[in-house]
């Protein structure tokens, strides 16, 4: 499909098999995470942008914020993060000053696992959010004992 990818996870482990996977399908990517030096993060940004590299891996918690990314035509949410503010500023790295086009936001949820309970969480966070500050800001982002146990506790669907 046309259009360059930011694709967000979590892991270095699975930032780098999905660039060999990536590799093996002639789909030229490169991955940014908290080891990579300033000096080559602006190198990335800069052949990401020309549309040298069309998919830009990047560590949710590297490369979260502080990174103008407006050539993305898609943000992937490949694993989710149980603060929703984090998600939201990882994607606010397509949507800066100078982004001319839509932007799609995936998020990969399979039924039944830790992420769609993550899922479910954000969601509840969001509303309980929207309710208390009536500004759709997600300031309440810490998760509760319970919810922890509710998260790491998988339900099975009939």
């Amino acid at each position: 499909e046309d259009g360059s990818v930011l694709i967000f996870t979590q892991y270095v482990t699975m930032a780098r098999l999905l660039s060999a996977h990536l590799a093996s399908r002639a789909v030229p990517s490169q991955l940014l995470h908290g080891g990579t030096p300033v000096a080559e993060r602006e190198r990335m940004v800069d052949r990401f942008q020309s549309g040298e590299i069309p998919v830009f891996l990047l560590s949710l918690k590297a490369a979260g914020t502080g990174l103008n990314l407006t050539r993305a035509a898609h943000v992937v949410h490949y694993d989710r993060w149980w603060n929703p503010a984090v998600e939201e500023q990882a994607t606010d790295r397509a949507y800066r000053i100078g982004q001319t086009q839509p932007v799609q936001v995936h998020r990969l949820v399979a039924e039944g696992t830790v992420e769609d309970r993550i899922g479910e969480l954000l969601e509840s966070k969001r509303a309980l959010a929207d309710a208390v500050l009536g500004t759709g800001e997600t300031a309440l982002t810490e998760l509760s004992d319970r919810d922890l146990a509710d998260l790491v506790s998988l339900r099975r669907h009939a």
